[in-house]
């Protein structure tokens, strides 16, 4: 199957249990579940802005355990951008960007035009491991992007995704498609207005 050259691939990894499919399910369907479901692999897509037209943004989430090397190496291959995400409650999870950190370096050679966002997420947690500073430092030292986000209460999450694709420098995207309304937008127009009694 050839390649979509419209297809922009953001893949996402972190240890298991960090929040990254929430963090995606929450910008893509606006949902977030409570319980914790293990994932291999999932892609998402979205319809995004890009050169003043559209591409796809496909949003591939990834295991959080270390099981499927070959998968891992072939997402890296194929990604545009990362986000690597660690859980604030927890410097292990932080730890174990780093061989992912270095696997990117080595599979793309120089990270210099690769937008990569370090996310501290679960911002919400009271109980922290890793401080804002820290997780800051870390993305200076990988100079890298870095966010701190909420799934659980939606915090950053949009921006999160905005920021990766300002990172782009061979493209200009944009997460809002110019012109054209999603069904929910054009449901809630046709909707405005009107009240019912109950």
């Amino acid at each position: 199957m050839p390649e979509q050259s419209n297809d922009y691939r953001v893949v996402v990894f972190g240890a298991g249990g960090v929040g990254k499919s929430s963090l995606v399910l929450r910008f893509v369907r606006g949902t977030f579940r409570e319980s914790y479901i293990p994932t291999v692999e999932d892609t998402y897509r979205q319809v995004i802005s890009c050169d003043k037209s559209i591409c796809t943004l496909q949003i591939t989430d990834t295991t959080g355990s270390h099981q499927f090397p070959a998968m891992q190496r072939l997402s890296i291959s194929r990604g545009h951008a990362f986000i690597l995400v660690y859980s604030v409650t927890s410097r292990q999870s932080l730890e174990e960007l780093r061989p992912i950190y270095e696997q990117i370096c080595q599979i793309k050679g120089d990270t210099e035009g690769i937008p990569i966002m370090l996310v501290g997420n679960k911002c919400d947690e009271t109980q922290r491991e890793v401080a804002a500073g820290d997780g800051d430092a870390q993305a200076k030292t990988w100079r890298c992007a870095f966010m701190e986000t909420s799934a659980k209460m939606n915090h950053n999450v949009k921006e999160l995704f905005q920021e990766l694709l300002n990172l782009e420098k061979h493209r200009t995207m944009s997460l809002h498609v110019e012109g054209s309304k999603s069904k929910q937008d054009r449901k809630r127009e046709r909707l405005r207005g009107k009240c019912s009694l109950m």
